[in-house]
């Protein structure tokens, strides 16, 4: 592969972002009007029925954002003039066809664009598998369709998720998959049928006059149904599996190129170091501990948890755009730290117990949360038997003494008995990662690296090599300062 300056390569370029409101999306975008002024536009999609609402989304959930702070101070009264010039919003849905875009904008789109960034995703992990495959699997077939209209396309870049792999354990190497093949060797994987199936699903409901959550809960609950019967663990990386399977079989000669990241966590280094938006996987478990809520963690902690700043993804994805611009390829590439620069469940426990030590959670009542060590758990038997005797049983006690009283406790009784219900749930739908004994093979990026070293690529601006984290340092003084500023609540 042949590289050169990334600087060079987005001077005057045009590129279209699906999913332009997402962590990534955001960080990428900020990334390209920060770093080069220079580049001609960007169109950015965003979910909208029309540019009003697209332009509401636009203010409040992208360039209203904290992220953009220090380009606002760049640029002072400057601002809003050079976002208007650059940016160009989009209201439509790549869930359907054509991306659901008006005519008059289409014609435009398709002449001016040279790169398109597919990162429209819903990472929701029991998403409603109707509108899971709407916009994880249906949505990059559209994407696709709509990038061959596009005369000046150099390269697509669809941006995934490792976790294609199911439960797999070992060296996962970045290999595609394949149409139709399923993880577990169940027959009879068809894209075109799941849609169907989910369509059925939701006639079947609505004739019978289901309510809205109740069809939420069913459309839910058959998404982890299909994704299980072919050997995936949850609708999310089914429908995103589905979708590369599309990118296979749909690109033609068209230079397309796949990036999996790993689990994404806070900013590393750019535009400042610890912004995130939102509570992402990993964090989940952060959160609860900061705030004295998680009195157990069930995980094999010698295992690797595979982690990556979201700069050094945005970075990544920069420079395979530039190393396979008008090279058709199928190359896939892992984006993490497993190999390189592994950090394990035990590492976190210590950093979480040590950070929330020296600086508590201030709860509402302005008083600071004491943690302490959780209890371990390593497997699945250790964690329903501590359910069991610390919250079952006393709730089989409470109930006893609830119908005695003539229902005095009902309400203690259905609230433990609700909690109850989603701790367990909650257990099984992360158990697949908090047990997981994969590591992400990343020849193709490591070639990728060495290429950008002696290609030309400014390094230091576009840099994605995790060796030069330091996991202690990231977490205690970047991503948990990060986490508590932005996403605690």
């Amino acid at each position: 592969m042949e590289l050169g300056s990334i600087m060079h390569f987005l001077h005057d370029k045009t590129i279209l972002v699906t999913g332009a409101t997402g962590f990534l999306a955001k960080i990428f975008v900020e990334k390209i009007l920060r770093v080069q002024p220079n580049v001609k536009k960007l169109y950015l999609l965003l979910r909208a029925t029309d540019t009003e609402s697209a332009t509401k989304r636009f203010h409040s959930e992208i360039i209203g954002k904290d992220l953009f702070r220090l380009l606002k101070e760049k640029l002072g009264t400057k601002f809003n003039s050079f976002v208007s010039e650059k940016l160009a919003l989009v209201p439509g849905d790549i869930s359907l066809e054509d991306l659901n875009l008006k005519d008059s904008i289409v014609e435009e789109i398709c002449h001016q664009t040279d790169v398109i960034v597919n990162l429209a995703a819903t990472t929701n992990f029991e998403e409603r598998y109707d509108v899971a495959l709407g916009i994880n699997t249906f949505g990059v077939k559209h994407v696709l369709s709509f990038a061959k209209k596009c005369i000046k396309l150099k390269v697509l870049v669809h941006v995934s998720t490792a976790y294609v792999c199911g439960e797999k354990g070992g060296l996962i190497v970045e290999d595609p998959y394949h149409f139709g093949v399923s993880l577990n060797g169940v027959p009879g994987l068809d894209i075109d049928m799941e849609k169907k199936v989910a369509e059925e699903k939701l006639n079947q409901l609505r004739e019978e006059g289901a309510t809205e959550h109740d069809i939420k809960v069913a459309m839910k609950d058959l998404g982890i149904e299909r994704a299980t019967l072919y050997g995936w663990p949850n609708t999310y990386v089914f429908t995103k599996a589905m979708g590369e399977m599309l990118v296979g079989t749909l690109k033609g000669n068209m230079s397309v190129v796949i990036v999996r990241p790993t689990i994404v966590t806070s900013t590393y280094r750019e535009p400042f170091p610890g912004w995130v938006e939102g509570v992402r996987t990993i964090d989940s478990l952060i959160l609860a501990y900061g705030k004295g809520k998680l009195t157990c963690f069930l995980a094999d902690l010698e295992a690797v948890f595979d982690v990556i700043p979201a700069d050094m993804v945005v970075n990544a994805m920069l420079v395979t755009m530039v190393a396979h611009a008008n090279q058709p390829s199928d190359i896939i590439y892992h984006v993490g730290s497993s190999v390189r620069n592994p950090v394990r469940y035990l590492n976190l426990h210590d950093y979480c117990f040590r950070y929330f030590t020296a600086k508590p959670w201030i709860n509402k009542d302005g008083k600071p949360v004491k943690v302490c060590k959780v209890t371990m758990l390593s497997n699945m038997a250790s964690f329903r038997r501590y359910m069991f005797i610390r919250y079952q049983l006393p709730l089989k006690g409470l109930e006893l003494a609830n119908a005695a009283l003539c229902q005095y406790f009902q309400e203690t009784c259905l609230d433990l008995n609700r909690k109850i219900r989603i701790v367990i749930r909650l257990v099984e739908l992360y158990k697949p990662y908090l047990f997981f004994n994969g590591i992400f093979d990343n020849m193709n990026t490591e070639k990728l690296l060495l290429a950008a070293r002696q290609g030309g690529v400014e390094m230091d601006m576009f840099y994605f090599d995790p060796k030069m984290i330091d996991w202690d340092d990231y977490f205690m003084n970047i991503h948990f300062p990060g986490f508590v500023k932005y996403a605690f609540k």
